[in-house]
């Protein structure tokens, strides 16, 4: 399964090549034979996939397709409500979280004929960046045992790494899809504040998630952004504006596109390898045509104290009862962040709302006037040990956990469209990853810039080497 990408197994079932049935059944060997090592999936739903992949095999004799994901075995983050399916969130209770309605992004995935394979393992509460989980298990980073997958959506970018499914939903709300993107080496787009519906979805912080696909190449990641994206009248925040054929602008030209490195902030304190990583990437788009301007952006640090202030003020509210009720359920830094949440005041809660409203405007005014897109780091460092991110007190693991999501959390309260992709390995063969930023509504840049780097690179062709395979 690691041979095949959404394009190129949807090409070969509607040729007849393979079956939904047989692609779904040999996802589901590699997720018996593997996942043990990997700790991608809460719940696998063997049953349902193949009935749902005999479903579509018929459709298909019958000549009938439900379009380009007619048969293709997908997974989904454990905040997603799915019918039929239990929805932890990470928690140690198995039905934590309920939905009048089935998570809208997934029923659109269903209703284009994606067969789905279960629900995939995350941070407690979609709350870290390292994808540990003491209910569930750690999920191991496919690269490298022992080290982290990122977090939150950590099965999410896993289990695409490592074959088990053709491609997955997770959640950003401060990097949880940038940065198991980033650790494991596959691609992860956070849209625009509001071009997704996060209806049907667990919350942890209304005026920040996001919801997104993570898949092994850009060009897969436009295919799922152009079903899932779109209004939705179950979600008050979704945009009505049009969804581009982002598909179709994939292939249009780079040449003259105005790309800013940031000369502040972005690559302070990054490990020489991430540099190095992200400014050849910078370099090889300039090659393709692109014109690479040194950039001083507003100085993200008030956003990303004004994110802290939003989420954390907004995951208390959401979780107050279990936190409150049983707080020996929860790990220790994530009960030590969401009681922070107890203690901000209305009055900080709505400054910090307005702050945020200002510091975007003035941020699009003043960026993006002199650039069409953000090119940086997503990651400080490639994966670290999951060993070292867990170690010490609550208030030691929150710390690291903050300096862990600096790059891509200011991007949340901006609400701008932001691709992860890889650009490298490190000397011992951990992932390094750019992300790559654009206008708001601009996703179609973005992944036209992300599709120009990936046709002119190798990183997303290779897949790891998993224990047990």
């Amino acid at each position: 399964m690691t041979d095949w990408t959404l394009d190129t197994l949807s090409r070969a079932i509607a040729a007849r090549k393979i079956s939904p049935v047989e692609a779904t059944q040999a996802c589901l060997a590699r997720i018996a034979q593997l996942d043990a090592h990997v700790r991608a999936f809460i719940t696998v739903d063997a049953e349902g996939a193949l009935a749902s992949a005999r479903a579509l095999q018929a459709e298909l004799a019958q000549g009938r397709s439900r379009g380009p994901l007619h048969g293709v075995p997908l997974a989904y983050k454990d905040l997603c409500h799915v019918p039929g399916l239990p929805t932890s969130c990470g928690t140690m209770t198995r039905e934590y979280f309920a939905s009048t309605i089935e998570c809208t992004a997934v029923a659109r995935l269903r209703e284009a004929g994606a067969v789905t394979l279960g629900k995939l393992n995350m941070t407690e509460l979609a709350m870290g960046p390292f994808g540990d989980n003491a209910h569930h298990g750690d999920v191991q980073n496919p690269w490298k045992a022992g080290h982290c997958a990122g977090g939150s959506s950590s099965g999410s970018a896993a289990a695409v790494a490592a074959g088990f499914a053709l491609g997955a939903l997770g959640s950003d709300t401060g990097g949880s899809i940038r940065l198991p993107a980033a650790c494991c080496g596959v691609v992860g787009l956070k849209p625009t504040y509001g071009r997704v519906s996060r209806a049907g979805a667990m919350p942890l912080s209304w005026s920040l998630d996001h919801l997104g696909p993570l898949t092994r190449t850009v060009a897969d990641a436009a295919r799922l952004m152009a079903i899932i994206a779109g209004y939705d009248a179950h979600d008050a925040t979704s945009s009505r504006r049009g969804v581009p054929f982002y598909e179709g602008m994939l292939d249009g030209p780079v040449g003259g596109l105005r790309l800013g490195v940031p000369e502040n902030y972005y690559f302070d304190g990054v490990t020489p390898e991430i540099d190095a990583g992200v400014r050849l990437a910078a370099r090889t788009l300039e090659g393709l045509g692109a014109l690479i301007i040194p950039l001083r952006v507003p100085d993200p640090r008030p956003m990303a104290d004004v994110c802290n202030v939003i989420s954390r003020s907004e995951s208390a509210a959401i979780h107050a009862r279990l936190a409150r009720e049983r707080p020996h359920e929860l790990q220790p830094a994530v009960r030590a962040r969401i009681e922070v949440g107890f203690h901000i005041s209305a009055h900080d809660y709505l400054q910090a709302l307005r702050l945020r409203a200002r510091l975007t405007r003035e941020f699009i005014a003043d960026v993006f006037a002199e650039v069409d897109a953000i090119v940086a780091p997503a990651i400080p460092e490639p994966a670290p040990e999951l060993a070292a991110v867990k170690a010490g007190s609550a208030d030691e693991v929150v710390t690291r956990m903050g300096r862990f999501s600096r790059l891509t959390r200011p991007f949340n309260g901006l609400g701008l469209p932001a691709l992860a992709l890889p650009c490298g390995r490190s000397a011992d063969g951990r992932p390094l990853a750019l992300q790559i930023v654009g206008r708001p509504f601009d996703e179609a840049t973005v992944l036209r810039l992300g599709h120009a780097y990936q046709q002119s690179t190798t990183w997303h062709l290779v897949a790891p080497t998993l224990q047990g395979a």
